[in-house]
């Protein structure tokens, strides 16, 4: 049953006691405890107490194989085994080997003088153990001092070596945690840098929006100033069609007038000629004066009858100018408005142009004809009358007068209309020129706007170059920091290393003094059962050994004393390595860091 179990806990990894008390296990059962104990890395605790182990010593020497190939236990309990000397000498081999047992109990067996030995001996090379319990095996009380003295010293040499241990331990946590706040505050600082140059880019891109928005301001405004200009131009050529048919009327008049004056000097000339026949037909126009002066009341009447009309012609041509500069007007104030209803108003302008040109033509031909059939009816009546001679001239000179003072008027008001439309057009340009001051300012105001912006975008990439010589300066000067430590950590682990030496130096001169003790203390056993067996026969031999056992003895207690003497100072040495090693730590920059922390 027990090989069973101990067959099932070998691949076992949960179970760290097992408690086999009383079960009278023998040669199986070691050898399957030692098969555990090879096989097995969670046991700690192994109490076999009331069993038969050391009665074969075979199946017990496999045990104490398998306890030398053991890494994990820890305590092994093998009270009542009947383990005589030879299995004391195996365990004494196993131990040798083992390296993580801290406590064995031995007690109530038969190990005897040479199995305490061999244990003795063997404690030599094992410094793990703890506590060694050989109470009931007759060892006798010489070997269970040296015994109890290597615990006491591998108990030392454990609790320094943990005490060492635990201050590398804190060194290194110390040690890691500077590192660790070093590490954070340069990352910190990078979390920094990486902000100052996203807010720049930031910043950045937002000056490049607004100089965008900025450049297309001015475009829109250069796009503005283009579309005036052409509306500008527009009106101008009109403006310029305009009065290329004004002169083009003025031209008209004039070839009217001219050629009205021709016919006044021909009908002059013609007048000339009839006189000298009138003078000849005098008679004949007597005669006819009464039904003369009859026609000469119809014609007066068919000269108020003219003049009524020039009236109305007067008052048509003023309409019609004022229709001229309504439609002016209102063209103007339509340009200024919309570009749309610019063709709008430029075809009615040019429609009111083409009506008064027509009805200017209208009435000069009227005007023609009408002259015309005078001066028919006056050559036939001149022929009869000489007085309607004389009315046709003063009629004539009456129209020439009206003709002059018309022309008169129609040049004034051709003025005043070319003043008029130069008048708007200066004001225009004016209100133009204003705009035109005003888009400088506003684009002057701009181009200062991205001066500005460049300045603060040139100053953010100084302070940006500012920020990264800062960075690569703490940068240089983490690395020398880290260069410092690595420095302090070696100089640490060499003097570690020197104290690791001058101790095995030291525990090497402690082992050979105790050997060199062993040997007195076997020596004076041998003295001691020298005189046993001679003690009937050689009393005053025995007082002699007596004496230079006390001797011995009185060399035992001073070395013995000289020992822990050389404990205490190794000890203080210690403690003085330990204090060395802070306050240098403490003085250094990491060490003050730290302290401040």
């Amino acid at each position: 049953g027990a090989k069973l179990l101990l067959h099932g806990l070998c691949s076992n990894t949960t179970v760290k006691t097992l408690d086999l008390k009383g079960n009278n296990l023998r040669t199986v059962g070691a050898e399957a405890l030692g098969k555990l104990l090879r096989q097995n890395k969670s046991i700690r605790s192994l109490i076999l107490e009331w069993n038969n182990l050391g009665v074969w010593e075979e199946g017990f020497s496999f045990f104490c194989q398998g306890l030398g190939a053991n890494k994990v236990l820890q305590r092994l309990d093998l009270r009542n085994n009947q383990i005589n000397h030879q299995g004391a000498g195996e365990l004494a081999m196993a131990l040798k080997q083992n390296a993580s047992l801290q406590e064995l109990d031995l007690r109530w067996n038969n190990i005897g003088l040479l199995g305490g030995r061999a244990l003795l001996n063997c404690l030599h090379s094992n410094k793990t153990l703890k506590r060694l319990e050989l109470a009931g095996n007759n060892v006798p009380s010489d070997i269970l001092k040296a015994v109890e003295q290597a615990m006491n010293h591998n108990q030392d040499r454990q609790t320094i070596l943990n005490e060492t241990q635990n201050r590398t331990y804190i060194l290194t946590k110390e040690v890691l945690s500077l590192k660790d706040e070093k590490t954070k505050q340069f990352l910190d600082l990078m979390d920094t840098i990486d902000k100052q140059r996203e807010e720049i880019a930031r910043s950045g891109r937002m000056s490049a929006a607004r100089a965008s928005q900025l450049q297309e301001a001015l475009d829109e405004q250069h796009s503005i100033m283009n579309s005036l200009r052409a509306k500008l131009q527009m009106t101008e050529a009109a403006l310029a069609l305009s009065e290329q048919k004004v002169h083009n009327l003025g031209e008209l008049l004039n070839a009217a007038k001219q050629e009205q004056t021709s016919m006044a000097e021909r009908h002059f000339t013609e007048l000339q000629q009839q006189k000298q026949e009138g003078a000849d037909r005098e008679g004949k126009l007597l005669r006819d004066l009464s039904a003369a002066s009859d026609k000469n009341l119809l014609l007066r009447n068919q000269v108020d009858e003219l003049e009524k009309k020039c009236k109305v012609q007067q008052d048509q041509l003023f309409q019609v100018k004022q229709d001229l500069t309504n439609t002016t007007a209102e063209l103007k104030l339509r340009a200024v408005q919309a570009e749309e209803r610019l063709e709008m108003e430029k075809r009615r302008f040019k429609q009111s142009l083409e009506d008064m040109e027509s009805l200017r033509l209208k009435e000069v031909d009227h005007m023609a004809q009408h002259i015309e059939a005078s001066e028919r009816s006056m050559q036939d009546r001149i022929q009869r009358l000489e007085a309607i001679r004389i009315a046709l001239e003063e009629e004539l000179s009456r129209v020439k007068a009206a003709a002059l003072t018309e022309r008169g008027q129609a040049e004034e008001e051709l003025i005043k209309v070319r003043n008029q439309a130069r008048l708007e057009e200066q004001q225009r340009l004016e209100h133009l020129e204003e705009k035109l001051r005003l888009m400088t300012e506003s684009r002057d105001e701009a181009q200062n706007c991205c001066l500005k912006q460049k300045q603060m975008v040139a100053e953010a990439q100084a302070k940006a170059n500012q920020l990264s010589l800062h960075a690569d300066g703490f940068r240089r000067r983490l690395e020398e920091l880290q260069q410092d430590l690595n420095n302090k950590e070696e100089e640490k682990v060499t003097e570690v290393n020197k104290v690791k030496v001058e101790l095995q130096e030291q525990i090497g001169h402690l082992q050979a003094e105790r050997t060199a003790q062993e040997g007195l203390r076997e020596k004076i056993a041998a003295l001691g059962r020298q005189l046993k067996a001679l003690s009937s026969n050689h009393r005053e031999a025995l007082l002699d050994k007596e004496s230079e056992i006390s001797m011995l003895l009185e060399k035992l207690r001073m070395k013995e004393a000289d020992i822990s003497r050389m404990r205490e100072e190794e000890a203080q040495r210690a403690s003085f390595l330990q204090n060395a090693i802070m306050a240098y730590v403490q003085g250094s920059p990491l060490g003050t860091h730290g302290s401040r922390k």
